[in-house]
């Protein structure tokens, strides 16, 4: 009974997988909008998301900036979670994409005037905008790319046997 119990291949840990995702979601595409506002590509603080819980001038410093970094990490992890419980089993870098789309339309043009943590869309540059559109889409398929291959790469889920036999056939 152990032994079947053994041979089955235990399934990704949801949780664990979303974590880790949205860590290195939050990790590497926060440091690349930091690097979009340091070479003025965006005008958008890079701690836009807490604008609404500390003063601007904090955020424009080295710590506020740290401060809007981390907070973007723990955005990444719940955006990840979400789209890991809703929409694991899509295929392909689209559905990705849009989650990133969405993400970005949610932030730029409903919240974030509303809460102030943006100004409104109409009032932000050219390069701004499209900079920030890059960033969340880019994110955005990271996110959605990442659990597609996770969850619905079946030929990683098959026993090695069946892979060699499978290889030799070919």
């Amino acid at each position: 009974m152990n032994r079947q119990r053994n041979k089955r291949k235990k399934g990704t840990n949801l949780l664990r997988f979303s974590l880790q995702i949205g860590i290195f979601a939050g990790l590497i595409w926060g440091a690349v909008q930091g690097l979009f506002y340091y070479l003025k590509f965006t005008t958008v603080l890079p701690g836009y998301l807490v604008e609404p819980f500390f003063k601007h001038q904090f955020l424009q410093t080295q710590r506020g900036y740290y401060v809007g970094w981390l907070f973007f990490v723990l955005f990444s992890v719940i955006a990840t979670l979400i789209y890991t419980l809703a929409f694991r089993k899509l295929k392909g870098p689209l559905p990705g994409m849009i989650y990133g789309i969405v993400w970005w339309a949610v932030i730029f043009l409903l919240l974030g005037p509303m809460l102030k943590m943006t100004s409104p869309i109409r009032e932000l540059s050219f390069n701004t905008v499209f900079s920030e559109f890059c960033l969340f889409l880019l994110w955005g398929l990271f996110i959605g790319y990442t659990a597609a291959e996770e969850y619905t790469n079946e030929r990683a889920r098959e026993p090695k046997g069946a892979r060699k036999a499978k290889g030799a056939l070919q």
